[in-house]
């Protein structure tokens, strides 16, 4: 079981697993590779991993943090089950690397994260060169379907594996979510995964799942650290005072989405062939947290009203879900 958070430079906080009512030792014996997993969502997938008695190989391309992220995770659990190799998951060579290492080192991969992306790549289509499109496909399309072709074969040789996604959203969403570069190259992997998980069949033959977890507003938010805002310029109004309270309250941390991640895999047979929003994670497993309140629509019955934010990711459920 993970213990104290060591010191350390990564932004992360403790883990959440025991709130969630997730056993220290539930993916006792599981290897998972997490791409993009030294930094906030990832961090937070790849630390839960270990947290939950799994070894976990992180693939990265910052190799200061991707090393810090194995020192963290060993010395938090006390054991040698994290292991970083640098990785540009868009070069065929390096994934052959990751697979090589992790398979060198732990035998087997069970658990493949698709995680990593360049967040940077967050403009409008018609703004943006297109050479930021296609980093955003190379990342999201050509780098998932590398990793799947690397590890999912041995996955259904052995009929045990778990493929999943950070979906996030795609399509549209407002640039702090995700612009349309963004969103564009997250189709793309949305549509490899499930296509894939079509051309595997069903989980129950194959022992294989493969599924996409949706998460959102995922960050380390402090609102007492925000600057005030600058003063208006003479002659303009002064700007709208931003709730940063209630902004920081719409986030979630990555060690939260870590536990959604780890109850969706120990009921990864029941997603095969679906997505599903993290919130409804967090429903399905009874997790503390504030949901909206409904809003009363005058003259109309009353229905809970969807938030901007659920709007941009309701196009990310490809199919019911958890089971019942």
């Amino acid at each position: 079981m993970s213990t104290a958070i060591p010191t350390t430079f990564l932004n992360i906080g403790s883990l959440e697993l025991e709130k969630a009512g997730i056993k220290p030792d539930a993916l006792r014996g599981e290897t998972a590779v997490v791409t993009g997993g030294a930094s906030n969502i990832g961090l937070g997938y790849a630390r839960s991993l270990a947290g939950a008695g799994a070894n976990v190989v992180v693939a990265d391309l910052n190799a200061e943090a991707g090393a810090e992220t194995e020192r963290v995770i060993n010395e938090e659990n006390g054991r040698d089950c994290a292991l970083f190799v640098k990785t540009d998951i868009t070069k065929e060579e390096d994934i052959g690397n990751l697979a090589a290492k992790a398979i060198g080192k732990f035998g087997k991969v069970d658990i493949l994260i698709n995680n990593a992306m360049n967040m940077r790549l967050n403009g409008k289509i018609l703004e943006s060169p297109i050479g930021d499109l296609d980093q955003s496909y190379a990342i999201s399309g050509r780098g998932v379907a590398l990793a799947i072709k690397a590890f999912v074969p041995a996955m259904r040789e052995r009929k045990h594996g778990i493929v999943t996604y950070s979906a996030t959203q795609f399509h549209y969403a407002p640039p702090m979510v995700g612009g349309t570069v963004y969103c564009a190259g997250k189709a793309a992997a949305t549509s490899v995964v499930m296509s894939v998980a079509n051309e595997l069949g069903p989980y129950k033959e194959t022992g294989v799942s493969v599924f996409c977890l949706c998460p959102a507003g995922v960050m380390r938010f402090d609102a007492s650290k925000m600057p005030p805002p600058p003063p208006p310029k003479p002659g303009e109004p002064e700007m709208p005072k931003f709730d940063f309270e209630a902004f920081a309250k719409m986030m979630t941390t990555p060690e939260q989405n870590g536990a959604a991640m780890i109850f969706s895999l120990l009921r990864a047979g029941e997603l095969h062939g679906s997505g599903v929003i993290h919130n409804d994670v967090f429903k399905a497993m009874g997790y503390p947290f504030s949901d909206p309140k409904p809003v009363e629509i005058p003259g109309a019955p009353q229905y809970r009203r969807l938030t901007d934010q659920e709007l941009t990711m309701v196009f990310c459920y490809m199919g019911a879900g958890f089971a019942g």
